[in-house]
């Protein structure tokens, strides 16, 4: 499935309001891959930078992929000097990106001919290297009552959600049947804090197009869905369970990396 117009004026939005990864996802994935200030990393969906821009500052280089200029735009705005931003989709890589160490995928990966780009990025990464895919899913789908209050007032301006559509592969099947079949799965559990105002500002980064469905009715939809929120809790803090999912491929045969230890990286 392309994103192309998916997020399209979603840019500002994404790089103010869409949240970081944990300091301690990143420091199991540079102990991992002994990122040292060498090597290339390659972030595929790359969005505004969430990851490429903390990951940069421990390899050579990195380039940060997307299909969307006005992502792109906003990535630029972080002014780190060893990143180069490239419009491109993750299916049409250019050929002339070279070799990487490290390849990410931080919540695009459901987006993108997922077959396709496994192998595509066969010959691009070292024989040290592999994969990260992360994901923490939506903060707007309810777990609590709080998100609750977001689903119903969504419902309440745009009307019921279409029926779901079926459940894709998992990605772990997929990259089991791709040359990246040596999988090892962590999970990263925290909470986040969200304000009436970042919860909006998310909602109108994601790939729905609230900002536009609304028009008009904008104010009013702010007005209604902080009061629900605020009647929840009048200090305006609310907590969202996180669970931080992560893949981490390399090829069926590989030893671990210096700094990382010795011996098969084993499948869990």
């Amino acid at each position: 499935m392309s994103t192309d117009g998916l997020f399209a004026g979603t840019g500002a939005y994404y790089a103010r309001f869409r949240p970081g990864y944990p300091q301690a996802f990143f420091d199991d994935i540079i102990h991992r891959f002994a990122l040292d200030g060498t090597g290339r990393l390659l972030d595929l969906g790359c969005g505004t930078g969430q990851l490429t821009v903390p990951l940069a500052r421990h390899v050579a280089e990195a380039i940060g992929l997307d299909p969307e200029p006005d992502m792109l735009a906003q990535a630029r705005t972080a002014g780190v000097g060893n990143v180069r931003w490239v419009h491109a989709g993750a299916e049409n890589l250019p050929p002339d990106l070279g070799r990487f160490r490290l390849v990410t995928i931080g919540r695009a990966f459901h987006w993108m001919n997922r077959t396709q780009v496994l192998n595509a990025l066969t010959g691009m990464v070292e024989s040290n290297g592999g994969l990260v895919i992360a994901n923490d899913g939506c903060m707007a789908l309810a777990s609590t009552p709080w998100q609750h209050a977001i689903e119903d007032v969504q419902r309440h301006y745009l009307g019921p959600h279409p029926s779901s559509s079926p459940q894709p592969e998992p990605h772990e099947a997929v990259l089991a049947r791709s040359p990246f079949n040596n999988i090892t799965k962590v999970t990263h559990e925290f909470e986040r804090t969200w304000t009436p105002d970042q919860i909006i500002g998310y909602l109108y980064s994601t790939s729905l197009p609230l900002h536009r469905l609304l028009g008009p009715r904008r104010p009013a939809f702010e007005r209604d869905l902080t009061n629900a929120l605020l009647a929840l809790n009048p200090e305006g803090h609310f907590l969202e369970p996180v669970k931080l999912q992560v893949l981490i491929a390399r090829p069926a045969v590989q030893t671990l990396t210096r700094g990382a230890g010795n011996g098969r990286i084993s499948r869990s």
